[in-house]
């Protein structure tokens, strides 16, 4: 399986981790965190130079060795974490691993769903890392999540990576839109 999920928070890693026990994409600098760079490299994290534009084709090779590896992957395709209301554009470089898919797999697009605390949770803009862990540990109260395992589609059924790309993010964008209402989502993980 192939998941790409819609990024607000540091936790949105928690709890996917925890309800899928996938691996993640994520940019080589999280490799030298302290703590954080070996927890990622325990998950087998898949780390990859964002600057690196003539490297986009080892990265996807690196990904495409990781999927044969049977471990589900996900990546957080708005390329950063977002204001919790609102969907980046996707960045469909990684995508080109699905095109053609290195074995028979499915994408699983995935809402994160903070609900009315999205934007209290979000890590976005210049707020330093370790501010954002504090502020969100301060809080009190629970925190909710649901995360909602949207309609899985095979990569096969599209042209090439932007048409994969652009499907994933209109099913998390419907999903963001469809559970804006009170009722509950049929295929979601509390």
């Amino acid at each position: 399986m192939f998941l790409a999920a819609n990024h607000i928070s540091w936790i949105d890693i928690l709890a996917l981790g925890g309800a899928t026990g996938t691996a993640f994409v994520a940019h080589d600098g999280v490799g030298k965190w302290p703590v954080i760079g070996w927890l990622a490299a325990q998950n087998h994290t898949i780390l990859v130079a964002r600057a690196d534009r003539r490297g986009v084709g080892g990265q996807v090779q690196a990904l495409r060795e990781a999927l044969d590896g049977h471990q589900p992957v996900l990546l957080f395709p708005e390329g950063t974490t977002n204001d919790g209301v609102t969907l980046l554009p996707f960045k469909p470089s990684l995508f080109a691993v699905l095109t053609p898919p290195p074995r028979d797999l499915l994408i699983q697009p995935v809402h994160v769903d903070y609900g009315p605390d999205a934007a209290a949770i979000a890590w976005y803009g210049a707020e330093p890392a370790l501010a954002n862990v504090r502020r969100i540990l301060a809080r009190k109260g629970p925190l909710d999540v649901t995360i909602h395992l949207l309609e899985p589609f095979a990569p096969a059924d599209f042209p090439d990576r932007k048409a994969v790309a652009a499907e994933a993010r209109r099913r998390i964008e419907a999903s963001m839109a469809a559970n804006t209402a009170p009722s509950a989502p049929a295929h979601s993980i509390v």
